[in-house]
């Protein structure tokens, strides 16, 4: 396996991109077993920091990320993982996590999308 730079806890971030039209859909976060759940499995597997565990996308929701390409930066210290995304990648409903427009000068966020899913149906209130 190619020589990663992990950080002090032994992650690295992952951008995870739509294959097709190249929107950047989340971030989130590997370190070593979840790189070689993804090579094994063949859609995205990352660490979560708040939970302290593994979780495959789309294990809950259906909304699964099947793996096209994976590519490092050239300091080898984060992933860009391209993908043929299912349904939405954001628990909010979104197709994509980036969904708030930052307005000039302090101007209020606004969200720039629309919902692909209802998360109360897949997740609860």
């Amino acid at each position: 396996m190619i020589k990663f730079k992990f950080n002090e806890q032994g992650l690295m971030p992952a951008i995870v991109q739509d294959y097709d039209n190249h929107e950047v859909l989340m971030l989130a976060y590997v370190n070593r077993v979840a790189i070689q759940k993804m090579l094994k499995l063949g859609k995205t597997c990352f660490y979560s920091r708040s939970r302290k565990s593994y979780w495959i996308k789309g294990e809950t929701s259906g909304h699964i990320q099947l793996i096209k390409k994976i590519y490092t930066d050239c300091d080898r210290d984060t992933l860009l993982i391209q993908v043929k995304q299912k349904g939405g990648a954001c628990h909010l409903g979104y197709r994509s996590c980036f969904v708030h427009g930052l307005g000039t000068h302090g101007k209020k966020m606004r969200v720039r999308a629309r919902k692909v899913f209802d998360p109360k149906k897949i997740y609860g209130a």
